[in-house]
């Protein structure tokens, strides 16, 4: 069945959310975005963070108090942003504000990030192990809310997504294929919440729609953990190579129409996912609004 944390975030999440990754926009046009996703019946945001700029627990702050119902998560809170008694807290205090409205996403990002800020990178699983035992020795200090939040793991490979199933409430891989899915919720088991981020792309030209995703960079970063991910699923080096060939760009991005795309993210739910997180490709908020109204009416019926 799962814990409490676990059930009541199935509840309130429902099957469908949505991205909101765009990284600076006034907080006007957050509320905004927040509240016409909202009104489109979305049962939940995603927004991420890098290290400075856009600091996650704020962004969901301001638009927890712009809306009524939808439930927000951190898609990922970056670990090396904050010290971990600073997360538990910063959770702790809105899911007691917002009782039932979050679920906190945990991430260790990838090196280039993390070196870019004056970090030094290390073993990413010790690292989040001992983040986690940090977060955890802080609980009794934090504000304890009425309705548990889920604590979830960013997590691609096997050690990872084990540390999700062992020390946390589920895991949120991004931008993977379906059968990492599937292989994903064997490894949880039937307890634990797993959330797909699905990015899409409403472009039915098949150039044009791979060459939007291959824009987005995510296998041509130096060090990017979606590699051994992939290779792991047994693509080959040819595959991944050159930002990633036909067959990758088409596992992982779900393109062409509104049925396409519908048909896409329901993949994922058959394949274990409780909760698809759908991201597009978009300038501003509102053109992703634009896109996410667009496609309510499919994926809300996915």
């Amino acid at each position: 069945m799962g814990s409490d944390a676990v059930l009541e975030a199935r509840r309130r999440l429902g099957r469908i959310g949505v991205g909101l990754m765009t990284p600076l926009a006034p907080a006007d046009e957050w509320r905004r975005a927040a509240r016409r996703v909202e009104d489109a019946g979305y049962g939940a945001v995603w927004v991420n963070e890098a290290i400075g700029g856009r600091e996650v627990f704020a962004q969901l702050g301001v638009m927890l108090a712009a809306t009524e119902r939808i439930a927000f998560g951190s898609a990922i809170a970056n670990l090396w942003a904050r010290h971990p008694a600073a997360m538990q807290g910063a959770a702790s205090v809105l899911a007691d504000a917002y009782p039932g409205r979050l679920a906190l996403g945990v991430g260790v990002s990838m090196g280039a990030v993390v070196e870019q800020s004056g970090q030094t990178w290390g073993s990413p699983l010790t690292r989040m192990r001992e983040y986690l035992d940090g977060m955890d020795a802080a609980v009794q200090a934090a504000p304890s809310p009425d309705v548990p939040f889920p604590r979830l793991l960013a997590a691609l490979g096997p050690k990872m997504q084990g540390l999700a199933r062992d020390r946390a409430d589920g895991m949120l891989p991004a931008m993977m294929p379906v059968e990492h899915t599937r292989r994903a919720r064997e490894l949880l088991g039937p307890d634990k919440l797993l959330i797909a981020l699905q990015p899409v792309i409403l472009e039915t030209a098949p150039e044009k729609a791979r060459g939007i995703a291959r824009q987005a960079g995510a296998f041509t970063i130096p060090g990017s953990p979606y590699i051994p991910a992939l290779r792991s699923l047994g693509y080959s080096e040819a595959d991944i190579a050159d930002g990633g060939s036909d067959a990758v760009i088409d596992a992982c991005f779900s393109w062409g129409d509104e049925t396409a795309i519908a048909k896409g993210v329901a993949a994922h739910l058959d394949a274990g996912a409780d909760h698809v997180c759908v991201t597009v490709f978009q300038p501003d908020l509102a053109s992703c609004a634009d896109q996410f109204e667009r496609l309510a009416p499919y994926l809300l019926d996915a």
